[in-house]
């Protein structure tokens, strides 16, 4: 088991040989085995896919930006496929700060806004909230921020 207060602040980010995918509207948008996660306190882990790895035709450019203390710009993309949409449902950091280069134009994606998310076969749960978009699996614990009064733990 990992606990979410064992995780380190600034992030620590790690690459991740197990599959992990993303299904939208019935298609798997992204399958990798080449992923990293980031692992920041309190927060389950997000996961981050290569863009070799993602079919960028199901992306579309969705509107606002958001800035992160450690990554720096994040920029977020709508999920579509046959006619359904998902606004917002993913983001990646076109240029990262140098500690988490390895992840320049990776894609991460919203649990809650897709149709499923899975890391090597587990169905995972989304991060409550849904502002950090981190992705929980039956061995990550909690409490996780992101619940209802932890916006400011």
């Amino acid at each position: 088991m990992e606990s979410v207060w064992d995780y380190p602040r600034p992030p620590r980010l790690e690459p991740v040989s197990q599959q992990l995918e993303v299904i939208f509207n019935g298609k798997t948008v992204a399958r990798t085995t080449h992923g990293y996660r980031v692992l920041e306190t309190s927060h389950p882990p997000v996961y981050y896919f290569p863009p070799a790895d993602v079919d960028l035709t199901t992306l579309a450019s969705a509107e606002g930006r958001s800035w992160c203390e450690f990554k720096g710009l994040a920029l977020y993309w709508a999920v579509e496929v046959d006619g359904k949409t998902a606004d917002k449902a993913a983001w990646c950091y076109p240029n990262p700060t140098e500690p988490y280069s390895a992840i320049s134009g990776f894609y991460a994606f919203y649990a809650s806004r897709v149709d499923q998310c899975k890391v090597g076969g587990e169905l995972v749960r989304a991060q409550p909230g849904d502002f950090y978009g981190g992705w929980i699996t039956s061995d990550i614990v909690g409490p996780f921020k992101g619940i209802p009064g932890s916006r400011h733990w």
